[in-house]
């Protein structure tokens, strides 16, 4: 791997080392985290790269060639797909939903009953679009989320289980059974939605979501390490995954030596179910931050890009206003969501540097990731611990990476 010097990317050096001594102090140390890996791009160009802690209990410590389950950040790669399938002129933003999940047609708004007692439903306003999948309005719901009769089905259901019952179109039957709460276009809320484009994908392409992934993505863009099944002769190379549970602290997960990630998933997750380093991810947020493409390889046109990165939330809103999710990637004020990602809408309102129009993601076990093109800089951290909300640990590295700015 290069790195390239901080200072002629308008870096200081000692400032960076820094954000090290931070993570090193307050989460290594301490235990709150099992490791963290972070690299910090400009230009493409790697200008810093950190390894704290151990890949695995009692084992060596982490580095370029370490595993960690991305969960949520699968989601602007599932993105990403779909647009693909745009720019062929085989869908579009805005095609309805039930066009091409059929399933979906007549799915109706909770109106009443659950539990023991049938669900009453009333139609909704608008039919749900593509457009509602990508920014979280589609009225879908996460079985994680615990406030209401319509999560609660998800979860009596197991229509989430990656290794249950279903695959990706049982999954998609399953889920028109249970009514969405509130009508497409008129919230948001974190959900199931990117599952969802998952299946619109594979149907449109007629490839399975994994085929067309290593395909048209991973392949083009040299994403050798990123996958939804652990190859046998990577798997060493697969971290410990930790759970924070009240009382006891952290837990183990997900132990990398037996990981359900070695196994082949029957639901193909496009919402969470992959596998990447850090480096695989730099590529995919190098290809962004490029307008579509890297090395060659074109994965979208620019003003694909333009579109997905602008925010799309009704009235250009923002998730403050807007969110009736009890959880999401995301902070709140300022905050508007594109085609597939949070878009940074007003910075002052997030009260963190940063720039207007940058985009980025996370996932449940608290990695992160974000491009600024306005100030052609990005970033990939990795650690393995759910849930992502219990540290501000992507707050304090954000604020820090500006701050080391010249």
């Amino acid at each position: 791997m290069k790195i390239a010097k901080p200072a002629t990317h308008g870096f200081d050096a000692s400032r960076l080392a820094a954000i090290d001594t931070l993570i090193q102090a307050r989460y290594i140390d301490s235990g709150k985290l099992p490791n963290a890996q972070l690299l910090i791009a400009r230009d493409g160009e790697i200008i810093h790269f950190s390894n704290a802690g151990a890949a695995r209990e009692g084992g060596n410590a982490i580095d370029e060639g370490s595993l960690f389950r991305i969960a949520s950040m699968t989601k602007p790669i599932t993105s990403v797909a779909f647009m693909m399938l745009v720019e062929q002129g085989l869908v579009a933003v805005d095609t309805p939903v039930h066009h091409v999940l059929p399933e979906f047609k007549d799915i109706g708004v909770y109106d009443g009953g659950g539990g023991r007692v049938p669900f009453v439903t009333k139609p909704t306003a608008e039919p749900m679009r593509m457009v509602d999948l990508l920014r979280h309005t589609s009225g879908l719901t996460y079985s994680f989320q615990n406030r209401s009769n319509v999560d609660a089905a998800y979860r009596e259901g197991k229509i989430e289980s990656w290794h249950g019952g279903h695959d990706l179109d049982g999954f998609i039957g399953a889920l028109a059974k249970i009514p969405l709460e509130f009508s497409p276009g008129t919230a948001w809320n974190y959900s199931v939605a990117t599952d969802v484009l998952g299946a619109v994908v594979q149907r449109v392409s007629g490839l399975p979501l994994d085929q067309f992934f290593k395909e048209r993505i991973f392949a083009p863009l040299k994403m050798d390490d990123t996958f939804f099944q652990v190859p046998a002769d990577k798997l060493d190379r697969l971290t410990d995954c930790y759970t924070l549970v009240a009382g006891k602290g952290r837990v183990m997960y997900d132990r990398g030596a037996e990981s359900a990630w070695s196994r082949a998933p029957k639901l193909l997750s496009g919402g969470g179910g992959l596998v990447s380093t850090a480096l695989d991810y730099h590529r995919f947020n190098t290809m962004l931050l490029n307008g579509g493409e890297l090395d060659g390889a074109r994965i979208l046109g620019r003003k694909t890009l333009d579109l997905m990165t602008q925010n799309h939330l009704p009235g250009k809103s923002d998730l403050a206003t807007m969110s009736k999710s009890l959880f999401s990637e995301a902070s709140n004020a300022g905050t508007g969501f594109g085609l597939g990602f949070a878009i940074t809408d007003d910075v002052a309102k997030t009260m963190v540097p940063g720039s207007k129009g940058e985009f980025y993601w996370g996932g449940m076990f608290s990695t992160a990731f974000f491009v600024d093109p306005v100030e052609r800089l990005s970033m990939v951290f990795m650690t393995q611990l759910s849930p992502s909300s219990v540290y501000p640990i992507r707050r304090e590295l954000k604020t820090m990476i500006y701050a080391a700015m010249t």
